[in-house]
């Protein structure tokens, strides 16, 4: 690498950080991509691997191979346990690797709310391991609830509860009702008179609370359709080993809670002097900067961005538009130009619901049916990123449609798989995965 370019160091792969690639390719700017995971997530399809829908290997893209054509680009598969910025550097495997700017993109984790034992006892949904994990849990509830001989318990095996009514919340309830009604129903005739109960709870009064309350009845009435027992204004006041406590003083006895509530931003150790919301996130100004450093920018979830007196969501297209953006203030900054402020430009949203059913929100159209669900389909299949990756997917989908079937039905090696019976319960219950 060329000693006299400036160095970019950016922290996460995700969508903020693979659009600040885009941008910064074949640049006067020496870049070193840092991130935990050799791969990319397509997070927006992460619930379809947990359903069964898909392959994990499917949303998934190997980052090196993203980056393989951008020879200014480097990266590095690791965590950076603290920014030194007095120093200018970050640390990452023990190395100190210094930067002239700083690019801060680590994405969310998430967030419990303080509930008791949502933490310990919740599955959550948020990372590739996450998926899989719970996927091997569902199906490993049925294959113990089809020879067990305690109805209790076989009735707890048999109920999940997902906590949480927003667009993950919603897609994952929707598909998995649709594995449940049809493959595992008829993988499982042993079960064929068990009542099979999935549960969604909503803290508000609607589902989907950031689309048009009409979208969100729709969603609800297509759920319950679908067999959902959808509870809103139902708060969770405490997850344990039984099942979810409610707010009104009712237990949903259940083997298995999803929790999809909510996410934070979390920053690694470091030396800034930064500004946080509640929930986490770093403000930022009009520039996508931490306020009183020119060096160092936050994107994507961890960044607050106040934009018409409300932050932007935490959701993908602004993380992209968001790196694209840094990318480019920083070519336009080598050549002395000027800059102008961020602004995010909202294109709309969509949720599957399941077979022919979905809702979008797009130039202040409301579109429910089977014409968004075209519409969903078209823009995801557009955006996951690998050619590959897109013919599996769509060859899934189809296969799925045609025959009413989910592909991976697999319990693989690891968490969930013990062949004696004995389940692996997830956080802080017995798990000899």
């Amino acid at each position: 690498m060329i000693q006299n370019k400036y160095k970019v160091v950016v922290i996460g792969a995700g969508f903020g950080g693979l659009w600040v690639a885009k941008a910064l390719a074949h640049s006067d700017y020496e870049a070193i991509f840092i991130d935990k995971n050799n791969y990319h997530t397509f997070l927006p399809l992460l619930y379809q691997v947990s359903a069964a829908e898909v392959s994990p290997e499917q949303i998934a893209s190997p980052v090196r191979s993203i980056l393989r054509s951008k020879k200014n680009i480097q990266f590095i598969r690791g965590e950076v346990s603290q920014i030194n910025y007095s120093k200018k550097v970050i640390v990452c495997l023990g190395q100190e690797i210094p930067f002239d700017y700083l690019i801060v993109s680590a994405g969310s984790v998430n967030h419990y709310f303080e509930i008791p034992g949502a933490g310990k006892f919740a599955f959550p949904l948020k990372t590739l391991d996450d998926a899989m994990v719970l996927r091997n849990h569902i199906l490993t509830c049925f294959e113990r609830a089809s020879f067990i001989n305690d109805e209790e318990q076989r009735k707890r095996l048999l109920t999940i509860v997902i906590a949480g009514g927003g667009p993950t919340g919603v897609e994952f309830a929707g598909a998995l009702a649709e594995l449940i009604a049809g493959p595992l129903k008829k993988d499982f005739p042993e079960l064929k008179n068990e009542k099979i109960a999935l549960h969604l709870i909503e803290a508000s009064n609607n589902l989907i609370g950031m689309y048009h309350a009409s979208l969100g009845q729709y969603t609800q009435k297509q759920l319950e359709k679908k067999g959902v027992h959808v509870h809103c204004n139902a708060k969770v006041n405490a997850i344990d080993a039984s099942g979810v406590h409610l707010h009104d003083g009712s237990v949903l006895p259940a083997e298995t809670v999803v929790w999809t509530a909510g996410v934070k931003g979390r920053l690694v150790s470091n030396d800034l002097t930064i500004q946080t919301v509640p929930d986490g996130r770093i403000v930022v100004d009009e520039f996508c900067r931490i306020s009183g450093y020119t060096d160092v920018f936050v994107i994507g979830d961890l960044a607050c961005f106040i934009q018409d007196g409300k932050p932007l969501p935490m959701i993908a297209p602004v993380a992209m538009q968001q790196g694209k953006y840094v990318g480019r203030l920083l070519k336009r900054l080598l050549k002395g130009k000027k800059v102008k402020p961020f602004r995010y430009s909202d294109r709309g949203g969509m949720v599957a619901i399941g077979r022919n059913k979905a809702v979008s929100q797009i130039a202040g159209m409301h579109i429910k049916g089977y014409v968004a669900w075209i519409i969903w389909i078209f823009i995801h299949i557009l955006y996951l990123i690998g050619f590959k990756n897109k013919i599996f997917v769509m060859i899934n989908w189809v296969w799925s449609y045609i025959f009413f079937e989910k592909s991976v039905r697999l319990i693989l090696p690891g968490c969930c798989d013990d062949p004696h019976g004995d389940l692996c319960l997830h956080r802080g219950r017995s798990c000899k995965g």
